[in-house]
Parts: C-alpha cells; structure tokens; sequence
C-alpha cells in the first residue's frame, strides 16, 4: 500500500509560482494546498496538521516573518522559506526565528524539491548519524528522548525545530567533546551550508536561548574559540 501524501502548506502571494510548484510537487506525491494571504496563512497553519510549510518572506497584511513567529510559539513543523531578498541579514533573521532552510525565489523546481526531501528527513529523523541504542540521554536536567524527537528541560517540554533538535543530540551524544561547526553540519546532513554560512551559529543561539542558557556563563552549551561548541556534562 502507498502511504499517504505529505501534506504541504504554501504560503505565498504569487499565484502563477503557487501554480508551479502544486504543478511540479503533486506527481512527485505532495498534496500542496496554497495560501496568498499571511495571516490567513498563519490560521491555517495553527489549525491543521502540516508535514512541511513552504512560506514566502513577502507577503500582504502579515509577512512571512510574523507568520513564522507565530508558528513557532507552539509549532516546530518543518518550514523552508522563499526570498526574493537576497541580503544576509534577512536569512539570519529568518533563522533565529525558527525557519529550517532558506531559498532565493529564483530557485529551479529540482532545487525546491531537494530542499523540502531533506527538511522532511530531518523532521522524520530518517537522516541522524549512525545507529543509537539509547531512547534517552540526559544531561544534567536535560532529558533528551531520542526515537520520540523530543527533548524536556527540568521535566518541561522544548519546542525545538528539527534542526535544532539535530544539533542538540549531536552535541548531546558527543558530551564532553568538542564539535566543530564542520563537523556539526556532516552530521547533520542534507543541508547544502555555503563555506561562510552562520547557519549553525545562529541555531545553537537559538538552543542556548530555549536552554535558558547564557554564553559568556555557559551550564549547557560551551563556545570553544576556534574549535566549536562543546555540550557540558555538568554545570560548572
């Protein structure tokens, strides 16, 4: 039996391109439903259950950072995001929010596809390296729960996105070790990084803020300079 089409929430103004990609993704076997508003968009994707959100930066009455914002007060649906921007600026912005992967709107059809494969495996923890035999690790009160992709800190949920929650098991799993930012985007995988990305800079920002964790104090997640970022076993 076939399994069902991930359900694929597009948010974006453009109709002709939302024309496009239901066009290309549907025989690849993605059910896409388009929306051309932002905050009609941010109610749909608070109602129904989305596989991935496909979500355009510029859009009417609330953009795609707003939306974004919203969604991940209590979502971490996988979301890549449409620019037609193409200042660095912007995509960290997006980044710190929450977005899981960023692409120019001059994008070609296979490109998109590739991307959306890749945030999907990610959330569906198809892609983590290597086998693990353990269901949970801790460290200090952390408590990551490895085959449910959830992670509590002091008994309370995270609400993580699926990189963010690669990232935080990479370093979990490696405590007392250091990773460096080349070897965190190995393990990781699937996402095409460009030599001087500060992709995973601004998603362990991100971990350290959900963490409650400070920087320059670190309890969780220590800054090595010029070697990368090291999870502590214990609090110093």
């Amino acid at each position: 039996m076939s399994s069902a089409p991930a359900r694929i929430l597009l948010i974006d103004d453009d109709r002709k391109l939302c024309r496009l990609v239901r066009d290309y993704l549907t025989p690849m076997g993605y059910a896409v439903e388009p929306v051309h508003d932002g905050a009609e968009g941010a109610k749909l994707a608070l109602a129904e259950p989305w596989d991935a959100i496909i979500l355009d930066v510029m859009l009417p009455g609330l953009d795609g950072l707003e939306v974004l914002r919203r969604l991940r007060q209590t979502s971490a649906v996988p979301v890549l995001m449409l620019t037609a921007r193409s200042d660095e600026a912007d995509r960290i912005v997006g980044l710190e929010l929450g977005a899981d992967d960023y692409l120019p709107k001059t994008f070609s059809p296979r490109e998109l596809l590739a991307r959306l494969r890749a945030v999907l495996r990610r959330a569906q923890g198809t892609n983590l390296p290597g086998p693990e035999p353990l269901t949970e690790i801790s460290v200090q009160d952390l408590k990551i729960q490895v085959e449910a992709r959830s992670a509590t800190l002091s008994g309370e949920p995270l609400v993580l996105t699926p990189v963010e929650f690669e990232l935080l098991l990479v370093l979990a799993r490696a405590k007392g070790r250091v990773k460096s930012r080349e070897q965190l985007v190995d393990e990781i995988r699937d996402r095409a990084y460009e030599v001087f990305d500060r992709s995973v800079d601004v998603h362990i920002s991100a971990l350290r803020r959900k963490l409650g964790d400070d920087a320059k104090e670190p309890r969780y997640i220590r800054t090595l300079r010029a070697a990368g970022y090291m999870m502590m076993e214990s609090a110093p």
